[in-house]
């Protein structure tokens, strides 16, 4: 944050929010109506669209999967007053719902590219269960950092259709022990507009076709963060154009 003294130009503020292990089940309609309860509880001017059935100007970045845990969910408002970051964040944390917390708030000049637009690439943390040798997870790393293409078989109720997951992977998969004898593994993951793939996805399929040993089923993954061109979406977070 910028200690308050930008004001809004053109009624738009982005800001960065978690969503911890209380709302690690809900889906991402259900997190959207939890802000905009929040949004109003705090009484900021949101905008709303015109017509019969008025919404507020709400947007959000990537959808996140039920289940997945995040410190980087982005939501872009509308305002129809100025207001100072300092104003905006005071009356919107103590709104927000339990499993909420806010990161960072930005104010922003004129209107901004769409955030499902801007962003294109997620970076996860899957802490799961070792049933095995960590050697043995190293090596099926190895294999998979090292291939050219992997094909995973994505199955729902009315289709199973063929992923090649390589094309999604912004460098290589990462893996360490954690004090409790748990493997954490940390990934980079593109999102384009064809599409991406799921952090359990590429679980999944280290453990199909890579024998990585680790119970998946147990498999906890939380999104670090999201970037747009190598860049974080907040101008005052940390991080460089990456290459």
């Amino acid at each position: 944050m910028n200690g308050g003294v930008a004001k809004t130009v053109g009624g738009y503020c982005r800001a960065r929010i978690t969503k911890d292990e209380a709302l690690r089940y809900i889906s991402h309609l259900d997190y959207a109506s939890l802000m905009q309860r929040a949004i109003r509880r705090a009484k900021l001017p949101a905008a709303y669209s015109e017509g019969f059935n008025p919404h507020m100007k709400l947007s959000f970045a990537s959808a996140l999967s039920v289940g997945v845990t995040s410190d980087a969910e982005y939501m872009d408002l509308e305002l129809a007053e100025d207001m100072t970051e300092t104003e905006i964040a005071e009356r919107l944390r103590p709104a927000l719902p339990a499993g909420v917390r806010l990161l960072g708030l930005q104010v922003l000049v004129g209107k901004p590219k769409a955030l499902m637009a801007l962003t294109d690439e997620a970076e996860y943390e899957i802490t799961v269960p070792l049933c095995g040798s960590f050697d043995d997870v190293l090596t099926a790393l190895a294999s998979f950092n090292a291939a050219k293409e992997c094909v995973y078989l994505r199955k729902t109720p009315k289709k199973t259709r063929e992923i090649e997951i390589r094309q999604y992977m912004h460098g290589d998969v990462h893996a360490e022990m954690t004090e409790d004898g748990q493997v954490r593994l940390t990934m980079a993951i593109r999102i384009t507009p064809v599409g991406s793939v799921k952090p359990q996805e590429v679980v999944a399929l280290l453990c199909d076709r890579f024998a990585l040993p680790v119970q998946q089923d147990s498999a906890s993954v939380h999104r670090l963060a999201l970037l747009g061109g190598g860049k974080a979406l907040l101008s005052d977070e940390a991080g460089e154009v990456r290459p």
